[in-house]
């Protein structure tokens, strides 16, 4: 029987709950975490600093904000982030924070703004954040110039809008935009719209949240999704269990029937994967779907009638990416999943998903909603379950880390990268 780590009972490994850097220097590798990273609120607090305040983070897409004054409101942990199309056409990121006694200033989680005004003294704000007006500023050595809102640092990748709130972000997000924007920019988020938009909140830790989606050992849980993904997803060869071998052999041949399409298009298809190699990890690839292999649906065709940017063929299987460490994302022909995960507390997490359709579709003509949504409403709310059932184990006295399958290899990446990320933010020297 494993135990959580040497000399240490579960019960034990609970009380441990405040020394994070201890619990990162016996980061035990093929495990899963100790309990208090998924339940400590100093954890969590940690993670909102070294993590979510230090790296760059999916936000939204330019398809959320396409007018001038549109903008969406993003929230996590600690923090309220305003991100808002500009007269220019483009983007700007404040912090949700009047300068003057710091009420929040836009409640609502999306709408449309002229001049931003704060709701308590109406100090007003130009969408760049200069401070437009304070009513009876307090003497004449009053500078408005001092009292801009705060900013974060931006980045739009074929569409997609990052954010960083370190004072200087880390440089290696430039180095990865030029490998995955041409996987994504014949997609053209530019000439789409939303078509739905879902948010849940899941009762568990951003980290199961995370690791949950980094696997599909429990895909068997997706009726709806394994209709058009291969359940074989994550296996290689040597590791196919025997009632799965006809699948596999059906995946094989759509993998090369798919590599032959894109290669006459010009698409790019290769994986491309650094999950726990750089700063910003991730893994992008072009990857076959069963059925007719075109959508996610129960039959695998499309569930638009309309093709993306210019692509050119329905049957083009999802360009998947993931990113490290709050999001992923699902490019197809006729539609896009934008996938984005915004830790509330230590056992709240929110999960934004929105569907993205061409800007000329027509809701009832070219797409059915329902229709359109079915597969992942399905499997985001059964991807909660899991979640919560993981999180009830992990409070749990008992609780002790178990060993990740072969097929988990993503899981345990996430979990290699997210603890070198916090071993550098405390200075934490992994052990030998």
């Amino acid at each position: 029987m494993s135990t959580p780590s040497p000399a240490m009972s579960p019960a034990t490994a609970h009380e441990a709950t405040s020394n994070l850097p201890e619990l990162l220097e016996r980061r035990r590798a093929g495990f899963s975490l100790e309990a208090p990273f998924y339940t400590d609120r100093d954890v969590f607090r940690a993670d909102m600093t070294g993590i979510f305040g230090t790296y760059w983070l999916f936000a939204a897409s330019i398809a959320e904000i396409p007018e001038p004054g549109d903008y969406v409101t993003v929230d996590y942990g600690p923090y309220s982030l305003i991100v808002l199309r500009t007269d220019e056409g483009g983007v700007s990121v404040l912090h949700n924070v009047c300068r003057h006694r710091g009420a929040r200033l836009l409640p609502e989680t999306q709408g449309t703004v002229g001049n931003i005004v704060c709701g308590y003294h109406s100090w007003t704000y130009a969408a760049d954040g200069e401070l437009l007006h304070a009513a009876t500023a307090p003497d004449e050595k009053f500078d408005p110039k001092c009292f801009s809102l705060k900013k974060a640092h931006t980045r739009v990748v074929a569409g997609l809008i990052f954010v960083c709130l370190a004072p200087e972000p880390p440089t290696d997000f430039d180095d990865v935009i030029p490998l995955i924007e041409p996987y994504l920019a014949p997609h053209d988020i530019a000439r789409t719209k939303v078509a739905y938009q879902q948010t849940i909140v899941e009762e568990g830790n951003w980290k199961l949240v995370m690791e949950n989606n980094r696997e599909c050992y429990h895909c068997v849980g997706h009726p709806e999704l394994a209709c058009s993904l291969f359940p074989t997803w994550g296996l290689t060869e040597g590791m196919i269990p025997p009632h799965l071998e006809e699948v596999w052999e059906r995946n094989q041949a759509a993998e090369r029937a798919l590599q032959e399409r894109c290669d006459r298009y010009g698409l790019h298809w290769e994986v491309l994967e650094e999950l726990d190699t750089r700063i910003a990890g991730f893994r992008i690839s072009r990857e076959s779907l069963d059925g007719a292999g075109e959508s996610f649906s129960e039959t695998g065709r499309r569930l638009s009638k309309k093709l993306l940017g210019d692509l050119r063929d329905f049957r083009l299987g999802r360009c998947s990416l993931h990113l490290q460490p709050n999001s992923w994302f699902h490019f197809l022909s006729d539609h896009i999943v934008t996938f984005a995960v915004y830790p509330l507390d230590e056992g709240r997490t929110m999960v934004r998903t929105t569907w993205l359709v061409a800007d000329d579709a027509v809701e009832g003509t070219d797409y059915d909603i329902d229709e359109l949504t079915n597969v992942w409403k399905q499997t985001n709310l059964q991807d909660k379950a899991f979640v919560e059932l993981c999180q009830l184990g992990a409070e749990s006295p008992v609780y002790e880390q178990g060993p990740y399958m072969k097929s988990e290899y993503q899981v345990e990446a996430f979990i290699n990268w997210y603890t070198q990320r916090m071993r550098e933010h405390l200075g934490v020297v992994p052990a030998a």
